[in-house]
């Protein structure tokens, strides 16, 4: 389907528990919104399919490539990198290389497809979003993979801030720093905890809103906590 509205976001991890609630909440805005996902998203106005490689340069080939053909000339305003994922294990791990492999896959992976995707199809004043981890900001024994993974994402928002990173002109990247997200696999997993201090999906769909309408951006490199406490929710630039 025509990029034909006049606001238009990309999406990748569209059809995860976040990526759901950022494609529904653009959609409710008047948006065409694609999703990039190993699924597609049915609410998305198009749906680039990730094809499964243990090659990232075949992936990442393939998802270059489908999106140039999806979007021909037409740029957009915000891509929102929101794939990922969780695995615990430390360095004694039987599974550490499994682990390990999978969190760069899940996020570093999407994430630098991501960033280059923004130097090509993004706007000049556009935003890109990537996605990290409050608990990453420091040592993470017990998840070394994750914790090496999200570090990454970490330091590839700080890079794209630079001027001379590809993005467009006066672009900004920023990436969320979540404690633990409220979705329903980390209800199913972890029943008994505090949902209070959990984000709520749709705080962090409409954060991401108003930075693509241009509205309370934080500067570009900011790694942004979402700190939750008592169910209010409050987005600060990590020291």
């Amino acid at each position: 389907m025509a990029a034909t509205a006049a606001n238009r976001v990309i999406v990748y991890g569209g059809r995860g528990a976040l990526g759901s609630a950022c494609v529904q909440y653009f959609k409710s805005k008047g948006w065409w919104v694609a999703s990039i996902d190993i699924v597609a998203n049915a609410e998305a106005n198009a749906n680039v399919l990730v094809k499964l490689s243990e090659s990232f340069t075949e992936q990442a080939g393939q998802v270059t490539a489908d999106v140039a053909q999806l979007l021909g000339d037409l740029k957009v305003d915000a891509i929102l990198c929101v794939a990922g994922g969780w695995a615990g294990g430390n360095c004694s791990s039987v599974d550490v290389y499994k682990s390990a492999d999978l969190m760069w896959k899940q996020s570093v992976w999407t994430s630098t497809i991501s960033a280059h995707l923004a130097a090509l199809h993004l706007k000049p004043g556009g935003l890109l979003t990537l996605t990290g981890a409050k608990a990453c900001l420091e040592g993470t024994a017990g998840m070394v993979g994750y914790g090496m993974a999200k570090a990454a994402v970490h330091q590839l928002c700080q890079s794209l801030s630079g001027s001379d990173s590809g993005l467009p002109t006066g672009a900004t990247s920023l990436a969320i720093l979540p404690v633990t997200l409220d979705t329903p696999m980390n209800r199913k997993f972890m029943p008994d905890a505090d949902f209070g201090s959990w984000t709520p999906l749709e705080y962090v769909a409409e954060m991401f809103f108003r930075w693509a309408s241009g509205s309370g951006r934080p500067a570009s490199g900011s790694l942004v906590q979402l700190l939750t406490s008592g169910g209010v929710t409050e987005a600060s630039p990590a020291p």
